[in-house]
């Protein structure tokens, strides 16, 4: 791997990363304060792991998804014409 994929990789990947821990804090919350019932939903269900799971898997991944845009977006352009 080339010095520069790996810093696009490790660009990405601390992107990934900060919007997924985004995303479970954003959960926790949710989950602490009962927004909605939620928790109490959640935990009334016969399937109360399958539920939480679901819920913060899709945060995780629409969060982490968006941290990554917002980071290539922010990127800049240096001035090298395109290979």
């Amino acid at each position: 791997m080339k010095p520069f994929e790996r810093e696009a990789v490790f660009f990405l990947l601390n992107h990934l990363l900060s919007g997924m821990a985004g995303a479970v804090v954003l959960g926790l919350g949710l989950l602490v304060c009962d927004v909605a019932n939620l928790r109490t939903l959640i935990f009334a269900s016969e399937s109360a792991f399958v539920a939480a799971f679901l819920l913060f898997a899709s945060l995780m991944i629409t969060f982490g998804s968006v941290a990554m845009g917002i980071g290539i977006m922010s990127m800049g352009w240096d001035g090298r014409p395109d290979d």
